[in-house]
């Protein structure tokens, strides 16, 4: 029988403005791990995604990411904290109880890529 397990998968993000980007997602609370041939590699803590400097309009305006975090309520403040919407002209939801029994808020990155930020709900 052969060894089928899985270690990561990430999603390759698109960047309009790969240097703008790769400060937003700094600013969000990312860390930069590596930086070559274009592509960026950002994690916070057991999650990551690749940034890429490529961008197709309609697949960004079309991505969405899914952050499922602990406290909500502190990420969104940390967002609201940081002035990440207003510094970077990105639109920020506020939080709500979704009817798939999550609370999240959504935040559109400078590409126009959706991040769905939430906590489960018992």
């Amino acid at each position: 029988m052969s060894n089928l397990q899985t270690i990561e998968l990430k999603a390759f993000v698109p960047a309009k403005d790969f240097e703008l980007s790769k400060r937003f997602y700094r600013d969000l609370g990312f860390t930069l791990a590596s930086d070559a041939g274009g592509t960026a590699y950002f994690h916070h803590e057991t999650v990551s995604f690749l940034l890429q400097n490529f961008y197709v309009m309609d697949f960004a305006e079309n991505l969405m990411l899914h952050l499922l975090v602990e406290d909500v309520d502190a990420w969104k403040a940390k967002v609201d904290e940081s002035g990440i919407a207003a510094r970077y002209g990105v639109a920020v939801s506020e939080v709500r109880l979704q009817p798939w029994h999550m609370r999240d808020f959504t935040l559109v990155d400078p590409s126009g890529v959706l991040w769905r930020i939430a906590r489960n709900v018992e």
